[in-house]
């Protein structure tokens, strides 16, 4: 869906639609955030556009052939879930040496607890999770 709705912004006003929102929202677009957000809507064109919006339907393309795997209960997507969860450890430990903040440490330490705990899942006995849960 974001995808869909960054393309209807092609060929339209980015930075007008994006002054409108901050107004309807109360914020003051002097003020320091929304000022970021409309200094990057004014750079925003279609090209930036088509590549957000694709990029946004290979990321709910992965997501959704993960979600149908785990339905299924395929023992591939529980890997495949184990793998798209790490994929975003690299991302989090660069963001936080880059600098530590509370939230940036609570998402990394989440996120290693949760593909840790998976692995863990996976790895234990050496049978996949879907196995265990139904006794085969």
């Amino acid at each position: 869906m974001a995808g869909f709705g960054l393309l209807s912004f092609i060929h339209k006003d980015i930075h007008e639609a994006a002054v409108r929102l901050v107004e309807h929202v109360h914020l003051n677009p002097a003020s320091h955030y929304p000022q970021i957000f409309l200094d990057l809507a004014g750079r925003i064109n279609d090209t930036k556009l088509w590549s957000m919006a694709i990029a946004a339907f290979m990321y709910s393309l992965v997501r959704i052939v993960e979600a149908a795997g785990l339905w299924l209960n395929k023992s591939w997507a529980e890997w495949f879930a184990v793998l798209t969860g790490g994929m975003y450890i690299p991302i989090e430990i660069f963001e936080v040496a880059r600098s530590v903040s509370w939230p940036k440490v609570t998402v990394l330490v989440v996120n290693l607890g949760v593909v840790s705990y998976l692995l863990y899942i996976l790895t234990k006995g050496g049978k996949t999770a879907t196995h265990r849960r139904f006794g085969m």
